[in-house]
């Protein structure tokens, strides 16, 4: 964990290191941070500056000071003390208590950097700056958190289902038989890091080598053992996809997700997100999206506008945000029973009408959630004494504990986190049967092909709609069936 410090005179504390993301003058004069307009595919290209604009700022950023980590042209990804931004852009920088859903689904609040001399959330004034001429605006990252929840490995008194159970689960095996394997498909997923498990390398599934976003370390470990985990409902769907896992900084998101964008995949898997909720912690925010977002908002919109399928979890709970972004396909819950047949909504997965986007439900459609008090349902592998392996092992029984050893390398894991990946795979199988679809008429696909569910509540927290006959705000379009899509890409073919 970052090293924290207290500036004298304040009780606020800050990080040593500052993430965030300044957007170069815009060629036609609009800013990121000033749009009223909703930041997708569509409109997103008008904020991709000119490449000498970029360079003389990058270049005139290195000299102030900061570390200058990546660019996609429409924002600048920097770093460096808080002392730096305060000088350079006259400011002063704060910590705010937010209200957010971390982990296991526990209620609780995160930590927001944000500058005194503005009324929204995030943003860096750069007006009074000497980079007024080259610099828009600016925004502070912000932390992301994972939309899993984990406990109990192999062996186990309950019911639960290992990658190839979801497999047949989603009726992914069907496609296989038929050859549609996800072969000759990239799929990016931008997670906790990749660990070469005894599992992957058995079954023979390709990897590349993991992919360090600015701010990552250590390529060949899964300190957490998330990104490892999800990483096989991927694998269970599309087994012969090409796989590559970018490592990620939870407080560099923006850079995180662009370093999955500038390998050139087909898809990209996202697990994780933030919680759009008002600070009286109880209903979702509305208009305007904070400026800490606006960034990674235009980042998404730029990665579909390129043909890159994007999925993002819909959240456990959350309201949740890039979930909720009019380009993604948002992922959400469906428990499938032990009998195989019987569906319903989970309570444990969000659903919900964005207020933040017009027009917009949450999720789409849904892959394979379980159901609260944790959601412990799927068997997934994790990088031996990791944290999820470690410290989430309490010896005694399921429910309260997971019933194997605290190294043994396997953890159930669910929640929406689970449910991206398996979207993810489907795309990649999509794409196989129909290379040159675009991302609208894949998340069309999904939705149309999905199996209807009409039983079941999603999260209370995000309103408890019911599932019903046809659409709705619990499931989505329902269940994703990955036979009938690739049978329906086929035909779109």
């Amino acid at each position: 964990m970052r090293r924290k410090r207290v500036r004298r005179g304040s009780k606020t504390a800050l990080p040593d290191k500052v993430y965030s993301e300044v957007s170069p003058i815009s060629p036609l004069g609009e800013s990121l941070f000033d749009a009223n307009v909703e930041i997708t595919s569509q409109t997103v290209e008008k904020f991709v500056s000119e490449p000498l604009v970029v360079h003389s700022t990058m270049k005139r950023l290195r000299e102030i000071g900061f570390e200058v980590l990546s660019t996609n042209y429409i924002t600048i990804n920097i770093a460096g003390p808080p002392k730096l931004y305060e000088a350079v852009f006259k400011t002063k920088l704060t910590t705010v208590q937010k209200p957010t859903i971390k982990h296991l689904g526990k209620v609780s609040t995160t930590t927001v950097i944000d500058t005194t001399d503005t009324t929204i959330e995030g943003l860096i004034d750069t007006s009074k700056s000497e980079l007024d001429e080259l610099l828009e605006g600016g925004a502070i990252n912000r932390k992301v958190y994972f939309m899993s929840s984990y406990l109990p490995p192999s062996n186990s008194s309950y019911w639960n289902l290992d990658p190839p159970e979801v497999a047949v689960a989603m009726k992914a095996e069907l496609a296989h038989r038929a050859g549609f394997t996800g072969r000759g498909i990239k799929v990016a997923m931008v997670d906790t890091g990749w660990y070469r498990h005894p599992y992957f390398v058995e079954r023979g599934y390709r990897a590349n080598p993991v992919v360090l976003s600015p701010g990552a370390t250590e390529p060949e470990h899964d300190e957490s053992g998330h990104g490892t985990g999800e990483s096989a409902n991927i694998f269970a769907i599309a087994p012969d996809a090409e796989f590559t896992m970018v490592k990620m900084s939870p407080v560099n998101s923006t850079a995180d997700f662009n370093a999955a964008v500038s390998l050139r995949p087909d898809v990209i898997s996202c697990s994780w997100g933030m919680d759009l909720v008002a600070d009286d912690g109880r209903a979702q925010l509305p208009p305007p999206l904070p400026s800490s977002l606006r960034p990674l908002e235009a980042a998404i919109a730029n990665a579909v506008r390129q043909g890159i399928a994007v999925v993002f979890s819909a959240g456990n709970g959350h309201f949740g945000f890039p979930g909720m972004h009019p380009d993604v396909i948002s992922a959400g819950g469906v428990y499938m029973h032990k009998d195989g047949r019987k569906l319903e909504a989970t309570q444990y997965a969000s659903g919900f009408a964005s207020r933040m986007y017009r027009n917009r439900s949450v999720p789409d459609v849904s892959g394979l959630v379980g159901l609260p008090p944790k959601a412990i349902y799927l068997m997934l592998p994790v990088e031996p004494k990791d944290e999820i392996d470690s410290e989430l092992s309490t010896g005694t029984a399921y429910p309260n504990g997971d019933e194997t050893t605290k190294t043994d390398g396997w953890a159930a894991f669910s929640g929406t986190s689970a449910a991206a990946p398996q979207l993810a795979g489907i795309c990649a199988l999509i794409k196989q049967a129909c290379p040159n679809i675009k991302p609208p008429k894949i998340r069309d696909i999904l939705k149309r092909t999905a199996r209807d569910v009409t039983s079941g509540k999603c999260s209370p927290r995000t309103g408890g709609h019911s599932a019903r006959v046809g659409p709705d705000l619990a499931t989505g379009a329902g269940l994703a069936d990955t036979s009938e899509a690739v049978r329906a890409a086929r035909d779109a073919c």
